[in-house]
């Protein structure tokens, strides 16, 4: 009879053994598939960021006027390089997109500007870049989602908590990005 309670005993230990290390291995390979998304964030964020010097010298030229645009575009990437955290990186990215937006939007006012070869490849670029941040964000935030499912449905909540993990937090766009622009004929 001992002998037989003893089995159960352990098999039972084994069981938890067994759902404790697959839910620990599942965890941290959540996390690191989530700081694997935000490198590759960072990698385009430090991408783009590498662009606006060459797009700013093909840009001077041109906009002699247009100083506080530069110095605005300027400002902006040097917060992105200078960024130690995910939010502050996030905050001085949103900075740099609204720069230039504005840089764009004032080139119209050049023409030769805008067809220049080098503008139009640097503005092909950025954009392409643009592009590879969002899908890099979108993959962030799926990453995040299935983290957070973990860490807190049951049974994976107990295991994460018996391991001090906490849900992670998702990137959001600024409230100003979500308004929608108005279309005027």
């Amino acid at each position: 009879m001992w002998f037989l309670i003893g089995i159960i005993v352990l098999i039972l230990v084994v069981f938890f053994l067994l759902i404790f290390f697959g839910y620990y291995n599942r965890i941290i390979r959540l996390e690191n598939r989530i700081d694997n998304s935000w490198a590759q964030i960072d990698v385009q964020l430090k991408r783009r960021a590498d662009l606006i010097p060459n797009l700013m010298e093909t840009v001077k030229g041109y906009m002699k006027h247009e100083r506080e645009v530069l110095e605005n575009v300027t400002k902006a990437r040097s917060a992105l390089i200078n960024a130690k955290t995910p939010q502050e990186n996030m905050d001085a990215n949103n900075m740099l997109t609204g720069a230039l937006k504005t840089l764009f939007a004032v080139a119209e006012n050049y023409p030769n500007l805008k067809a220049n070869e080098n503008f139009l490849n640097l503005q092909d670029e950025l954009t392409n870049t643009e592009n590879k941040i969002a899908y890099a964000r979108q993959h962030f935030n799926d990453s995040v989602l299935v983290y957070n499912n973990i860490v807190e449905t049951i049974p994976g909540k107990w295991f994460a908590n018996m391991m001090g993990k906490k849900t992670r937090e998702m990137l959001q766009i600024p409230e100003e990005s979500r308004e929608v622009p108005k279309v005027k004929f």
